[in-house]
């Protein structure tokens, strides 16, 4: 009795069910992959699709924006509304549309803005600015066209902006600067003025 029980074939039946559990194992582990993978697509192409991402690049939003900073951007906040008065965005710039620019809105469709006495004013109302870097020491006079947007740097002396080279299509903006995310000690909310 004790021979038939030493022949009882333990061993290969062990040995014929590891291949199977580590096949199992090695099954799943192929469909977890594959689910991370999928899962980071979708999620890298819907966040690609509501925001971007951009570096400044020069000081013409000084003091409200540095060289340097990464920004994140709102890319769905036109889409549901439209630019105020105030408002940082970040378009293509009209002369070249592979250049990207950060800018702040000034003047709406149809507005009449003024820059004289080193003050800016739209229809008639001086606008308050504490956010810029000094007044401006150019003047000139603009109507802004159907469908675009006059936009000027915070640092007004030194900003290639709509007072050079006229408003922003409609089309040509991305989006709303919403967050400074690098440095990472300068991590902040960037604020947008609401102007009149």
């Amino acid at each position: 009795m004790d021979q038939n029980l030493n022949n009882f074939p333990i061993v290969e039946t062990s040995q014929q069910e590891e291949p199977k559990s580590s096949r199992k194992g090695f099954g799943r582990f192929l469909v977890d992959i594959l689910e991370t993978v999928l899962i980071s697509a979708i999620l890298f192409v819907v966040i690609n699709a509501l925001t971007a991402r951009i570096r400044v690049d020069g000081f013409s939003m000084e003091p409200s924006l540095h060289t340097g900073e990464f920004i994140l951007v709102n890319k769905l906040a036109y889409r549901l509304g439209s630019p105020q008065r105030g408002d940082i965005i970040v378009f293509n710039f009209p002369g070249d549309p592979e250049q990207e620019y950060i800018k702040r809105v000034v003047g709406l469709p149809g507005d009449q803005v003024v820059v004289a006495n080193r003050k800016v004013t739209v229809n008639g109302q001086t606008l308050d600015e504490p956010y810029i870097l000094q007044p401006p020491k150019y003047s000139g006079a603009w109507e802004v066209p159907a469908g675009q947007y006059f936009v000027l740097g915070d640092n007004r002396n030194n900003s290639s902006d709509s007072h050079n080279w006229g408003g922003v299509p409609l089309e040509n903006i991305i989006g709303k600067a919403l967050f400074v995310y690098w440095p990472v000690g300068q991590w902040e909310w960037i604020r947008h003025n609401v102007l009149p």
